[in-house]
C-alpha cells in the first residue's frame, strides 16, 4: 500500500528552457522560503478560435537562470485567473484557490471554488476540503496578514449575466477554517469588482482599483475601470466586543476605511494589478490598458508600459518610478516620448527575436537619444505577471492589442527597483505584431486559414459550429450500440459524441422542446424528470387513454427511456467535466441552474 500511495503521488522535475509557454492570467509568485519565482496555470487563446488552459507549475530560479517544470497527478484542474498567495509556515506552502476554466472551442466554461495547498519542500499538492468555503468565481485575490488569508470579490459568469462580488473572507493557516466576514449594512466597503491589487501591511491591507461592468435595463452592458482605493484594518483583540466586526469567538477584527483620492496617480486603467515590494513597503504596479468606449460600435485602447509606486504605509501615495538616465559629457539627447516606446528592446543585433512594431525605426529619428534608458522597456500590454523578488520587479508575459488582433506575449523581463537603470530582457518573444493599418492583410490571411480549415473534411469535429441542422438528432442518429468493435474505437466514438453534445447545449437556437426534453451532465434521473414533468405527461397524453397516476406512471417510462438513451453520453460528459476539476456536487449545481446544460457558458472577462 505505501509503495501504491508513493506512486500515485509521484513527483517528476524537469529543467525547462525558458520561461512557460505564451499565457496570461497566470499567477507569478515570490517563494516565501527561498530566492525562487512560482508560476502556475494560466491560458491562452489562439488565432484559430481555440482555448488552452494550464495547470503546470514552474520554478525561476534567477541566481542560474534557469526554470525547471513540476509535475504531480495530484495537481489541481487547468484554469486561469485564480489567486495563489505564499505563507513561509511549515517551511513555505503556496495556496490556491478558484479560477476559471473553458474547453477547448469555450462551449463549456466553468468557475472553481475548490482549495488547495502546494508544499514547497515536497513539491507536492494536497485538496483542502472545507464545508464552509467561498463560492465558486474567477478574477479574485488574496493576501496573507499574519496567518489569514483574506479573500476579497471576483466575479462569476452564470452564463446571462457577469456577477461581480465584493465578500470578504478569512481563511485561518493554523486551524484550517474558512469564515466570512459580515460586515454592517451601515459600514462603508469597497464595490464589487474583479482584476484589483491586493496588498499587504504590518496593519491592514490595501485594495485599489479593478473593472466591473454595469447593467442598466435597456442598455448594454458597459466596462467600468476602477481607482479608487481601501484599506482593510486589520486587529487582534483579547477580548473582542460583540459590536465589532468579528467571527465566532476569533479574536480577529476587521474594517475597511477609503482612502482620499490623490493628485498625482497613475492614469485610470484596468488589467494591472501591483506588486508587493516588501523591502520598502510599496507597490509596484507596470502596464496596463484603458478602454474609451465612445458608442456601442467602438472601442478606443490605450496600452501602457510606464511603472508607478505606490508607498502603502499612512494614507498612501503615489510616485512616478521613471528610469534614470546615464550621465555622460556634453550634450544629452531629447528623451523619447513614452508613445514611440514600444516594441525597443536593450540589444539591437537581436531585433529579429523581439516584437516589432512600426515604432523601432530608429535610423529616422536622429533626435532620439541612444542612451535613454526607456529604449529597453517592454512593449506595453495588459494581464502582464508580476512579482517582486528582493529588490527586483519580474514581468512575464501578458496581452497586446493591435486592430482586431489580440497577442498574447511570452518575453521576460527584469529591473533592479532600487536602482532604475535599465529594463534586462531575460527572454525575447517570437511574436510579430504588425504596424498599424497592417492587421488588414493579417484578417484575410486568417480568413483563408478559416476556409482552409472548413474544407478539410478530415479535420477534428468543430464543437458548436453554426450548421442549422447539426441538432441533437446526430445523437439520435448514432446510438452507441453494442458492437464488435474495438474497445478504443467504441470510446473514440461515444468521446466524440459527448463533445458534439456539449456543443450542440450550447445552441441557442434550439427549440424549447429540445432543452427540456434532454438531460445535462450531473443531472439524475429523478432530477430531469421533476423539470420535465409536464412535458412527458403531455407527450403521454397524447398516446394514450390512461389518466391520473397512471398518466404519469407512462410520462415518467418516456423520460426514463429517454434519460437512458444519453445515459452513455452524459457518463462520457461527467468524464470530460471531472477532468476539469468539477466535482459530482458543482456538476449537479450546474445542471439545476442551467436546466440541464451543465454550465455551458462563454464568457472570457480578460479585464
Amino acid at each position: 500500500m505505501k509503495h501504491e500511495w508513493e506512486d500515485a503521488h509521484k513527483v517528476t522535475e524537469e529543467l525547462v528552457e525558458g520561461p512557460p509557454s505564451r499565457r496570461a492570467n497566470a499567477t507569478l509568485t515570490p517563494c516565501p522560503s527561498g530566492n525562487y519565482l512560482w508560476c502556475i496555470g494560466g491560458e491562452f487563446f489562439s488565432d484559430d478560435g481555440k482555448a488552452y488552459f494550464y495547470n503546470d507549475v514552474y520554478r525561476y530560479n534567477p541566481d542560474k537562470d534557469e526554470w525547471r517544470k513540476f509535475v504531480s497527478p495530484t495537481c489541481p484542474g487547468p484554469r486561469s485567473a485564480h489567486a495563489v498567495i505564499a505563507s513561509p509556515a511549515g517551511g513555505g506552502k503556496l495556496f490556491l484557490f478558484g479560477g476559471e476554466f473553458s474547453s477547448l472551442y469555450q462551449n463549456t466554461f466553468h468557475h472553481y471554488r475548490d482549495f488547495w495547498c502546494f508544499d514547497i519542500s515536497t513539491h507536492s499538492w494536497d485538496r483542502l476540503d472545507t464545508k464552509i468555503r467561498p463560492s465558486a468565481r474567477s478574477g479574485h485575490r488574496m493576501a496573507m496578514w499574519k496567518h489569514y488569508i483574506v479573500l476579497f470579490g471576483g466575479f462569476y459568469d452564470p452564463g446571462f449575466r457577469t456577477q461581480y462580488l465584493n465578500d470578504t473572507w478569512v481563511f485561518d493557516t493554523q486551524e484550517y477554517k474558512w469564515r466570512q466576514i459580515d460586515f454592517k449594512d451601515t459600514d462603508r466597503k469597497p464595490s464589487a469588482r474583479s482584476g484589483f491589487s491586493f496588498l499587504s501591511t504590518p496593519d491592514g491591507l490595501v485594495l485599489h482599483g479593478g473593472y466591473c461592468k454595469e447593467y442598466t435595463k435597456g442598455k448594454r452592458p458597459v466596462g467600468v475601470m476602477l481607482d479608487d482605493t481601501w484599506f482593510l484594518r486589520m486587529s487582534l483583540e483579547t477580548s473582542p466586543s460583540p459590536s465589532s466586526s468579528t467571527v465566532s469567538s476569533d479574536p480577529l477584527v476587521l474594517k475597511w476605511e477609503r482612502r482620499k483620492k490623490l493628485s498625482f496617480a497613475p492614469h485610470t486603467r484596468s488589467g494591472c494589478t501591483m506588486a508587493l515590494w516588501s523591502a520598502k513597503g510599496m507597490g509596484i504596479l507596470f502596464g496596463g490598458v484603458t478602454d474609451d468606449e465612445r458608442d456601442e460600435e467602438s472601442l478606443e485602447s490605450v496600452f501602457w508600459n510606464d511603472l508607478y509606486g505606490y508607498q502603502l504605509a499612512g494614507n498612501g501615495r503615489w510616485q512616478s518610478m521613471t528610469l534614470k538616465k546615464p550621465k555622460k559629457a556634453g550634450k544629452g539627447g531629447r528623451q523619447k516620448p513614452v508613445a514611440i516606446q514600444q516594441g525597443a528592446h536593450e540589444d539591437s543585433d537581436e531585433d529579429d527575436d523581439a516584437v516589432k512594431t512600426k515604432e523601432t525605426k530608429r535610423p529616422e529619428e536622429p533626435d532620439v537619444d541612444a542612451d535613454d534608458p526607456m529604449l529597453t522597456a517592454p512593449i506595453p500590454r495588459y494581464n502582464a505577471m508580476l512579482a517582486v523578488l528582493r529588490n527586483t520587479l519580474y514581468i512575464y508575459g501578458g496581452i497586446f492589442e493591435r486592430g482586431s488582433r489580440e497577442y498574447t506575449l511570452d518575453d521576460f523581463y527584469s529591473i533592479q527597483l532600487d536602482k532604475l537603470e535599465r529594463y534586462t530582457c531575460l527572454k525575447h518573444s517570437g511574436i510579430v505584431i504588425p504596424a498599424e493599418g497592417d492587421e488588414s492583410s493579417t484578417d484575410e490571411d486568417d480568413e483563408d486559414a478559416e476556409s482552409d480549415e472548413d474544407d478539410d473534411s478530415d479535420d477534428e469535429m468543430r464543437i458548436g459550429k453554426d450548421d442549422a441542422d447539426f441538432k441533437l438528432k446526430v445523437l439520435s442518429e448514432n446510438p452507441i450500440d453494442e458492437v464488435d468493435e474495438p474497445v478504443d474505437v467504441r470510446h473514440h466514438e461515444l468521446h466524440a459524441q459527448a463533445t458534439a453534445f456539449m456543443g450542440v447545449s450550447k445552441d441557442t437556437t434550439r427549440s424549447a422542446e429540445d432543452v427540456i426534453s434532454t438531460p445535462g451532465p450531473g443531472e439524475t434521473l429523478a432530477m430531469f424528470y421533476a423539470r420535465s414533468r409536464e412535458y412527458w405527461t403531455q407527450k403521454a397524453h397524447g398516446v394514450s387513454e390512461n389518466r391520473g397516476k397512471q398518466l404519469r406512471r407512462d410520462g415518467f417510462s418516456f423520460a426514463e427511456e429517454r434519460y437512458a438513451e444519453y445515459k452513455p453520453i452524459l457518463e462520457e460528459v461527467e468524464k470530460i467535466l471531472s477532468e476539469a476539476g468539477l466535482d459530482e456536487d458543482e456538476m449537479r449545481t450546474g445542471a439545476a441552474q442551467t436546466g440541464g446544460c451543465g454550465g455551458i457558458l462563454s464568457s472570457r472577462n480578460r479585464r
